[in-house]
């Protein structure tokens, strides 16, 4: 069965930026695209564990602010040339509200 937790109403997260939940084991950042779609990973870079959250949000990848890695934030790997992935999670939107699978 899975766990879905509250976020907040997709309108508290700006376009093309993010918000950080706090879960037991780390941070995970839920971002907002422009066109509206929502993504979660683990909020660390898989180079250097930089804050992608403070990341620039382009489409659907973020560039991180520490080294300019640029990560799906669909599948959460790096694109070329860099290597690596972070972690992702579910998001969904229902009636305004957004939901990540823990």
């Amino acid at each position: 069965m899975s766990d879905w937790k509250k976020i907040a109403p997709l309108e508290d997260i700006p376009r093309l930026g993010s918000r950080v939940v706090e879960i037991e084991d780390g941070s995970i950042a839920v971002f907002r695209t422009g066109d509206d779609q929502v993504f979660a990973v683990r909020d660390a870079c898989p180079h250097k564990n930089g804050p992608l959250s403070q990341g620039i949000v382009a489409g659907h990848t973020v560039t991180c602010p520490l080294h300019n890695w640029k990560i799906d934030l669909e599948s959460g790997e790096a694109l070329d040339p860099d290597e690596g992935c972070t972690n992702t999670y579910v998001a969904k939107v229902e009636e305004g509200m957004v939901y990540l699978q823990l």
